[in-house]
This record gives C-alpha cells, structure tokens and sequence, in this order.
C-alpha cells in the first residue's frame, strides 16, 4: 500500500521529532543543575536544593502555561506579547515557528526551567523556601517571557537586528541577573567572610556528583543549542551546532584548569567543571553563527573569565554558592557580545561581527541589548527582593542556617543517620 505522506510531511515529522528529542535533553538538564548545585554545597542542605530544582520546573510549567509563553509569542507591542493565554485561540497568534503549537510550548518551557533553576544555586543554604517559589513566578512568568519576548517574540531588540541563537542573553544572563540581585540583598552564609574580609570556602560535600551533574548538563546542551534550530534540514546547521558547543565546552574547561592549576598549584575540579559551563554559555548565543575555530577562543576566554568572576565576587563580599553568577551571568554577558566580535554573515547575522571585518554594526547592537535585559532584570529582581526582605523576609534564622535547611525547611535529611551538620 502506497504511503498518501508528502516529503514535505514527512520533513516536518522529522523536524517536530528532533524538536521533542531536544526538548527532552533540555528537561534532562534539570537533574544536571540539581546534581551539579547539590553535589557542590554541603550534605545538610541536599533535600533543600535538590527540592528546589525539581519544584522550580513544576511551577514553571503552569505558571508558563497560563501566561507566560503568551507573554513572550503573544501578538502584542515591542515589550510584551498579549494573546495565547492558556494557549487558546488562533494559534498563528502565538506561535511564530512552524512547529504544532503544543512541541513549540514544550521546547519552550524546557528553556523557561533552566533560567529559573540558575538562582537555586547561587542561593543556596540559607534562603527560605516560600520566598523561592516567589521568586519562580516572577522569573519564569514575568521576566523571562518579557526579555524572550524583545529577543524571540519579535519585539524591539528583534527589529534592532540583536542575534541571540539560543540564550546566552533570555536564559542564561536573566538567571543570572536574577541570582546576582538576590544573593546581593540576601547576604552570605554565616561564617563565609572572615574579620578581615577573605572568603572562607565551604567545599562542596560530593564532588563526584557535581561532575556527574555537569556531564548531564552537557548533554542536555545539545538540545539546547541545536535544537534551537527548530528542524533538522539537510544537517549542516545542527552538525555546526554541535560541533562548536562541544569545542566551547571543551576549551572552557582546559582554560579554568590550567588557570586553576597556575594559580593554586593543583588542577581543581570545581573550577574545571565551572569552565566547562562557562564555555557552554558564552558559546549558546553565537553557536550557529561563529566559525568552530572562533568557538575555541570564545571557551577559552569564557574558561578564564569564570575564574576571574569567582574572584571578583568574592572581592565584593557576594556570596554565590556554586558560581552560579559567574558561570551564567558573566558569561551569559560575554557570549552575547561575542555574536558581534566574532559572528558572519555568512552564518545568518544581519552584520559580520568586528573581528570578521563588519565594524562595531553588530557589536553595539549586542551591547545596547545585553545592557538593557540585564538592567531590567536585575532592577526588577532587586525591588521585589527588597519587598520581600522588609515585609515577609527571605532569609532562614541564623540556628536553622547552622543546623541545615533539610531538616528546619523539610524535616528530613539527605543522609538520615549521619552526623552532617556544623556550627559555624
């Protein structure tokens, strides 16, 4: 019996298929940054971290449902969209890819998870648990869609020519922002400055967890940048896709080791890991527009970068548990500006970036958008922080800091039957 399928049917079957195995790898990438943030802080407050990162998507999910993707593909002006709440209604009014709505929403709220789930991290061991899931639903359901929406929806950055391919800027540079303003208000852990200021470390209780955490991520990366290509083609996109995530993370990583190692005397593996990360986000924005040659720079520098970063928030008494602004924020910044500095035309830019020969076209469109979604956000997050802070608070109480947020938030303990908290 003859198939009645069309190739051009068939194609789109294979395309809405890659777009949900993708999907897939994104949501995989959650047990990554759950592994990764837990593995990185100390055993007392494992259920904690663990318990935000699984809820963080959950809330997500409805919260993106509801309104949040409408904000961000909705019809509506240059800064929000305004239609396709509960995704209903005419669909080709909120779904600008060719995809069946329902796996464009799905690809989507993969993305709106792993933006909301960078602050876990950074706040970790002392932030209450009702203030985090505050903090979820304006992230994922405010303030991600509304930068997605000037950088995907089509809104003001869009018609500027600013070129995000995969998130460097909505998804990694909001986290991050977010994390940055939060960690800000909220203070340190107890005992992690000293008198004089220098910071004390608190190593992470498994580290073979962290590495673990970070193999997912990296796996789940490739859904995250080729996927976003929305279809497979002929292949040479995704396959350049790839290649360059893999480069990136890959030089990030040599980078913050060797760094590390010249600096300390020993090849550290949380700054080793924290580089790879640092190349996998600088290179999200411009992977489909750089050469694999320039991928390597650009996971060299973001490696070194990252080690840079850790030090200078450290210097301005920040207290970020896992690196989460460093990794994310830092280079989430870079990773945009290299779109400018070393992206084609060639590969689909409005411009050639400034080492390319195209000028500072491309470049100050780059930074005229980075600058703006990471004041917003930050500027955003810092007010209801501050709110929260002098109404209902934020912070757990120093004896429940001390004791671990396992047992004082959820009354239970990572390890029962082990001895695993410290008085500071």
């Amino acid at each position: 019996m003859e198939s009645t399928l069309t190739a051009e049917a068939v194609a789109a079957g294979v395309d809405a298929l890659w777009v949900l195995l993708a999907a897939a790898l994104v949501f995989f990438m959650q047990a990554g940054f759950a592994c990764l943030e837990s593995g990185m802080t100390r055993a007392k407050n494992g259920v904690n971290v663990m318990m935000k990162g699984y809820v963080d998507f959950c809330l997500t999910a409805l919260v993106f449902y509801a309104f949040g993707y409408a904000f961000m593909f909705g019809t509506g002006n240059g800064f929000i969209g305004l239609s396709g709440f509960f995704l209903s209604g005419d669909p080709s009014t909120f779904n600008p890819s060719k995809l069946p709505v329902h796996i464009y929403w799905i690809f989507q709220v993969v993305f709106a998870g792993a933006g909301a789930t960078i602050l876990a991290g950074a706040i970790a061991e002392r932030l209450q648990f009702r203030a985090y899931l505050v903090y979820i639903l304006v992230i994922s359901g405010f303030l991600y869609p509304i930068v997605g929406h000037w950088i995907w929806g089509g809104g003001w950055l869009a018609k500027m020519g600013f070129m995000d391919f995969a998130g460097s800027t909505v998804v990694h540079s909001v986290g991050g922002m977010a994390a940055l303003a939060v960690a800000w208000l909220l203070g340190p852990r107890v005992g992690k400055f000293k008198p004089d200021g220098t910071p004390k470390a608190f190593p992470g209780h498994n580290l073979p967890l962290a590495g673990l955490g970070t193999f997912i991520l990296w796996l789940g990366w490739f859904g995250f940048n080729a996927g976003s290509a929305l279809a497979v083609g002929d292949g040479k996109l995704i396959g350049l896709i790839t290649l360059n995530t893999t480069l990136a993370a890959s030089a990030g990583a040599m980078s913050a080791m060797g760094y590390a190692w010249a600096r300390f005397g020993k090849p550290d593996l949380s700054f080793t890991l924290n580089g790879s990360l640092a190349g996998l986000v600088a290179i999200t924005a411009p992977c489909a527009f750089v050469s694999p040659n320039a991928s390597i720079i650009i996971g060299l520098i973001a490696g070194v970068l990252v080690c840079l970063s850790v030090a200078f928030i450290d210097k301005i008494k920040v207290d970020d548990a896992v690196g989460a602004i460093s990794v994310h924020g830092t280079n989430g910044i870079f990773g945009t500006i290299a779109v400018g500095l070393w992206g084609q035309k060639a590969l689909g830019l409005p411009n050639d970036g400034l080492f390319m020969g195209g000028g500072f076209s491309q470049l100050g469109v780059q930074l005229i958008g980075s600058a703006a979604c990471c004041l917003f956000v930050f500027a955003c997050v810092f007010a209801v922080t501050y709110a929260m802070k002098v109404t209902i608070g934020i912070r757990a109480h120093h004896h429940e800091e001390q004791r671990g947020l396992d047992i004082s938030e959820h009354g239970m303990e990572s390890y029962s039957g082990f001895q695993v908290f410290t008085v500071e």
